[in-house]
């Protein structure tokens, strides 16, 4: 590729990719509290919502790696970044096309297969999208292409909520007794625009002569130990989604079944893992990427970040329906589920500021304006779509918590991640502890702690793996299925004993992270890496 070719407007199409993702993720905070009133469901059904969403991640990446095995090549190189992109907004765009009879059809499996299909397309443009976007320059600047890429996206999580909840109600407030009677036509008529965006973006990547396909190297290292356990957790997830999408009937689905099932799921998740490492420890032969211990503890902090992560805003809504946070009705709680994912916006801008090596001052100054920027323009997309934002300016000072963890993290990926996961786990508790405003805005800054954990997690897992990192890579984006697993357990934790006492299980989360963020670093030194040197 010569340096000069100049891809900006392949770049402009591909951030809207990115944007898709977080729009309609993002979106689900709102569509969750509205399905269990419109379709009467407990908070572990509403859940449901994030077990489909985010189960598809996972089995779309276990997908293209059992062919891969199967073929020993690797499928996504052979068809280039370029065609994959192409085919996963196709399959998004079938999603959103089968979203119309689910609607019409007022049936919530219905529902949660549409979402399924939308969310297997963003699997396949994920793990295509961000190779494609190092490869549109030079490699070396590809860092900052891909930070542009995650602006966007989180952009597209600050206003997905407010969009769908417009889409929703209108400019009238509704009470949970008149959510049945709302007409869903208008829910209809966006599905038909997104899923003609998803086309349209497909067509210019088609009909975009001067695109590279991008391909990287197609040899498959196999690891067929590794399947096997991969091949366990698929089994457990397979059992529910039979239980959630063949034998649900109407809404009258056997919450206690499935929920038992996920706690299996969990423990399979969680133990396999645990011990494929131990074994592949002794005998590293099959085991591929997973002979590495920061590899699989990585999986495990993958799986638990995207769990906390989702969970907090997809419980946020029923948290604010309660007395003790407002009594919000469904149609009054999107301008708090867009400063939840404008939180990992905020932090993920000022995460980006370190890309562009400004001076040592210059960059202090930056680390407090650019946080306080992202914070106002999510309180004017709010504002403009007639949102009371009354009860969020202050939670402006949330944010200091935020400078002062990138402060003291020095950049440094193990320092930071513990620093961040310290400061969710003390938001939490004191969430937990407290009622009103201070602990609803402890809960948000959530969002401003997970913020920058992604990135962190990922490098500090594939450090060491040599010809395995992109093995390595594959299963760290399978275990975005921690967001299918994780926020079902805290809704039926609600159901049996109440919303605010649920939010212990984030406690645990940000607990293991800091785990994770100690035991890495010292694994990683016995190997002679340094990230935080």
């Amino acid at each position: 590729m010569k340096p000069t070719t100049n891809y900006n407007a392949a770049l402009a199409t591909l951030v809207t990719v990115f944007f898709f993702w977080g729009f309609i993720a993002a979106s689900n905070g709102v569509f969750i509290p509205f399905c269990k009133n419109y379709f009467n469901l407990d908070q572990f059904q509403s859940q449901l919502i994030d077990f489909a969403f985010y189960g598809a991640y996972y089995i779309g990446a276990l997908l293209l790696f059992i062919i891969s095995g199967y073929v020993k090549m690797d499928i996504l190189n052979k068809w280039g970044f370029k065609n994959g992109i192409v085919y996963g907004l196709i399959i998004s765009a079938i999603g959103a096309a089968i979203m119309i009879p689910a609607i019409s059809s007022g049936s919530f499996t219905f529902i949660l297969a549409s979402l399924f299909v939308v969310a297997l397309g963003f699997s396949l443009q994920q793990t295509s999208a961000n190779p494609f976007a190092i490869s549109l320059g030079d490699p070396s600047t590809g860092s900052y292409r891909l930070n542009l890429a995650g602006g966007v996206n989180s952009f597209g999580t600050a206003i997905g909520p407010i969009v769908v909840a417009l889409a929703l109600f209108g400019a009238a407030t509704y009470t949970d007794d008149q959510i049945a009677s709302i007409d869903l036509s208008t829910v209809k008529t966006l599905y038909v625009a997104v899923g003609g965006l998803f086309l349209l973006a497909a067509l210019l990547f088609i009909f975009s002569k001067k695109l590279p396909q991008a391909k990287g190297d197609t040899n498959f290292v196999q690891a067929p130990k590794a399947v096997k356990t991969l091949s366990f957790i698929t089994l457990s997830l397979l059992v529910i989604f039979y239980f959630v999408f063949d034998q649900y009937k109407g809404i009258e689905v056997d919450s206690n079944l499935i929920f038992l099932l996920m706690i299996v799921a969990l423990v399979v998740i969680v133990g396999g893992l645990l011990l494929a490492n131990k074994s592949a420890l002794k005998k590293p032969d099959g085991w591929g990427a997973m002979q590495y211990p920061q590899l699989v503890l990585g999986m495990l902090a993958i799986f638990t970040y995207v769990g906390v992560e989702v969970t907090i805003q997809s419980n946020l809504g029923e948290l604010l329906k309660s007395e003790a946070f407002g009594g919000f009705t469904d149609s009054e709680i999107a301008p708090y589920i867009s400063m939840y994912w404008g939180s990992l916006m905020i932090g993920r801008w000022a995460g980006a500021i370190a890309v562009f090596n400004p001076g040592k001052t210059l960059k202090n100054i930056l680390f407090i304006i650019v946080p306080y920027i992202a914070f106002g323009v999510v309180l004017f997309v709010n504002h403009v779509s007639n949102n009371d934002v009354s009860g969020l300016y202050l939670y402006g000072w949330s944010i200091l918590l935020l400078i002062g963890g990138f402060y003291f993290g020095q950049e440094k990926p193990a320092k930071t991640l513990f620093i961040f996961g310290l400061l969710g786990m003390l938001a939490m508790i004191l969430g937990l502890f407290t009622e009103g405003t201070i602990a609803l805005y402890a809960f948000m800054s959530g969002g401003l702690f997970c913020s920058i954990m992604w990135p962190s997690i990922f490098s500090l897992s594939i450090a060491g793996l040599g010809k395995y990192t992109s093995q390595g890579s594959a299963f760290l984006i399978m275990m975005i299925l921690g967001g299918a697993i994780i926020p079902p357990i805290q809704g039926k934790i609600a159901d049996l004993f109440n919303i605010h006492n649920s939010y212990w299980i984030t406690v645990a989360c940000f607990a293991y992270l800091m785990f994770f963020a100690i035991k890495v670093k010292g694994i990683l030194k016995t190997q002679g890496v340094n990230y935080d040197a």
